[in-house]
């Protein structure tokens, strides 16, 4: 490892004598860090919430995972098993299979368990991201009821030879190495990127799932624990080839293969041996892509296929006496999709847009565990024709209007419709009123029908009607620009798919009548500059109300009207940064409020999650020489030492440290 590191650092400074065409994003002197919507009036958006990550807050946060990001940055709440365990999304309080998640326009959602884990996916591979919330994901597929995520790669036509390279070292042992090289001209660019991280994952906590009786006193004292058994490693590699044979085409392909493998640490309430009860997990993903674009006079066609594969083991042993270690779980997963696609953008008369689109995918699955023989294997075909028209009336006034329609293994779900409107209240002034109401769907995963033992064959869609209204505001004055954003959305959710315990002695999926979401999201940010002081300022504030009014049956009398588990009714993040010169200070607070455990959300049993506030620092120095850019950066997590879980017994860290360098040329 030690000296791959130091002949890529050799290599790299031997390349200061070639010089590098493209501009060079600074990732720490650039003051502007925040997130923003996309054009605030555009036919394109009517009535949509769209939120764009800046791609200067992707560079800062290039050492990070998509889910540390999220978390940090957007309104979407995180529910994190652990540091580089399984984090998924609760988006506007749904369940994490209601998050569409797409690479390059293809989506990479399971289709056995119907959810990204965000803890997978390096911020280093990213070049775009952008949030759909609510309705506005219908734009790109069906079944995103809480909103949806997009990741995108874009080729840089004006670079002719670029490159990065970035040594990370942090606390419990942890590495992170990335390497990118960009070369080529105005018709051909070709990225390479690769990636690799470490880390024993090996903190300090204190220990509240279990207590030990002080026998001086007899007060029960938590005790000093070690996130034993949770090392993780990623390894990981993405390509691109982007070609121009004229003016009006582009043609790309795209490939993104990663391994990763990571142990499991067992929970907090464990008080078993140490050799038992050891969990281990590791996947093989491949994703492939290419597409054409083609530009006519007014309009657009673009044709796109991929394929994805996985390979998931998971290993669950206990040891024997007289045996040793004996896979008491040894699951073996495979899934593969084939993916085609193709949409078409028409400029109509009188101010008229057509879009269209026809999307067909494959997917098989095929899971066994090996020690008890059960598992399935199931595929699935799935045809999504959609059409939406949009128009702009005298700067005043957005409609636009769309209609998907689906079909899944044979079955031909309802039309899911979606209306839209942006209003400009003040004419030449950014003061727009935008609402929407739409329909949306969602096919059961395969693992909720078919899984053994437990799988539901008789599950009915998900089904939702969503409303949303808000205001949107940006101006500037006197050198400060100002925006900001107060949306207000309701989703009314059937057959909500929920696994229950069943009296057969395990889980089982069933359709709970009714689950209602609603709440406010508000973002606000201002940046400005006085002299060479740069500044800014992200705020976000999220109110979410996701309440169960399912069969009591199931449920039981006392859930009822309750907040779903893991759904924070109140959650805030904020990040300032200010810079100087070569110089930049950030910091970052989030805060998220208690979370239930339990259905009934009684808060007198211990198993419930108490609030948190936390804050991150971080001190970076940038220094130009000839044409290499010499970077050092500092970052300090949980600065204020706090104890604290996202999910219940899964204890996250203290106080750590990251130091970063980077060379680009």
């Amino acid at each position: 490892m030690k000296r791959k590191a130091a002949l890529i650092l050799l290599i790299l400074t031997l390349a200061a004598g070639a010089r590098a065409q493209g501009i060079r994003d600074s990732v720490f002197t650039v003051p502007v860090v925040k997130v923003t919507a996309g054009d605030m009036f555009r036919p394109a958006s009517a009535g949509m919430k769209e939120s764009r990550v800046d791609s200067i807050i992707i560079n800062e946060k290039i050492s990070s995972s998509l889910s540390d990001l999220l978390s940090e940055n957007s309104s979407i709440f995180i529910k994190s098993h652990g540091r580089g365990a399984l984090a998924t999304a609760s988006f506007r309080g749904t369940a994490p299979s209601h998050t569409q998640v797409s690479w390059n326009g293809i989506e990479i959602n399971t289709p056995m368990s119907g959810m990204v884990d965000f803890s997978l996916i390096p911020v280093y591979i990213i070049d775009g991201l952008s949030i759909s919330h609510g309705s506005a994901s219908i734009a790109r597929h069906s079944g995103g009821l809480g909103g949806s995520v997009e990741i995108s790669n874009e080729a840089d036509w004006s670079d002719t030879f670029s490159g990065r390279y970035m040594q990370g070292i942090g606390s419990y042992s942890s590495f992170d190495e990335y390497l990118g090289i960009s070369a080529g001209n105005r018709k051909l660019q070709v990225k390479t990127r690769l990636y690799h991280n470490y880390s024993a994952n090996d903190y300090t906590f204190v220990n509240r799932g279990i207590a030990n009786i002080d026998p001086s006193g007899g007060q029960l004292v938590n005790p000093i624990d070690t996130n034993h058994n949770a090392s993780y490693s990623r390894y990981g590699i993405l390509q691109e080839i982007y070609f121009r044979p004229g003016s009006r085409d582009i043609l790309s392909l795209k490939y993104w293969g990663q391994d990763s493998k990571r142990t499991l640490p067992r929970a907090t309430s464990y008080e078993g041996p140490d050799n038992s009860n050891l969990n281990s997990q590791q996947s093989h993903d491949h994703r492939l892509t290419a597409s054409w674009e083609h530009y006519g006079d007014s309009s657009r066609l673009q044709l796109r296929t991929a394929y994805t594969a996985k390979d998931l083991d998971y290993v669950l042993k206990n040891n024997i006496y007289g045996a040793g270690l004996i896979p008491v779980i040894y699951s073996q997963s495979s899934q593969s999709g084939f993916i085609n696609k193709v949409s078409y953008r028409l400029n109509m008369k009188h101010g008229i847009k057509l879009e269209a689109g026809l999307d067909a995918g494959f997917y098989n699955v095929s899971t066994r565990d090996t020690v008890s023989g059960t598992g399935y294997e199931q595929s699935r075909f799935e045809l999504s024709s959609f059409v939406g028209l949009h128009r702009q009336f005298a700067d005043r006034l957005n409609i636009r209007v769309m209609m998907r329609q689906d079909l899944s293994d044979g079955q031909l779900l309802p039309l899911i419709p979606y209306l839209g409107f942006d209003y400009r209240l003040l004419r030449g002034h950014d003061l727009v009123l935008k609402a929407n109401i739409a329909r949306n769907y969602r096919q059961p995963s395969l693992n909720d029908l078919y899984w053994e033992p437990g799988g539901n064959p008789g599950l009915e869609p998900e089904k939702g009607v969503s409303a949303e209204a808000g205001l949107e505001f940006s101006g500037s004055a006197a050198g400060q620009k100002i925006r900001a954003e107060l949306t207000f959305y309701r989703s009314d959710i059937s057959n909500w798919i929920i696994w229950v315990p069943s009296y057969k002695g395990y889980w089982e999926p069933r359709n709970i009548e009714r689950v209602l979401s609603q709440g406010l999201e508000l973002n606000a940010s201002l940046e400005g500059s006085a002299g060479r002081l740069g500044y800014s300022i992200n705020a976000g504030y999220a109110y979410t109300s996701s309440v169960n009014y399912g069969d009591t049956g199931v449920w039981g009398d006392e859930s009822y009207g309750k907040q779903l588990v893991y759904v924070p009714l109140h959650s805030a993040n904020v990040m300032a940064r200010i810079s100087y010169g070569g110089f930049s200070l950030g910091w970052q607070y989030n805060y998220y409020s208690e979370r239930f455990t339990t259905s009934s959300n009684d808060i007198s049993r211990r198993d419930w999650l108490y609030p948190y506030f936390m804050n991150d620092l971080s001190a970076g120095m940038e220094k130009e020489i000839k044409d290499l850019v010499l970077s050092v950066e500092l970052k300090v997590y949980n600065i204020f030492n706090e104890t604290y879980h996202s999910i219940l017994y899964r204890p996250m860290p203290g106080r750590n440290y990251m130091l970063i360098l980077m060379i680009k040329f």
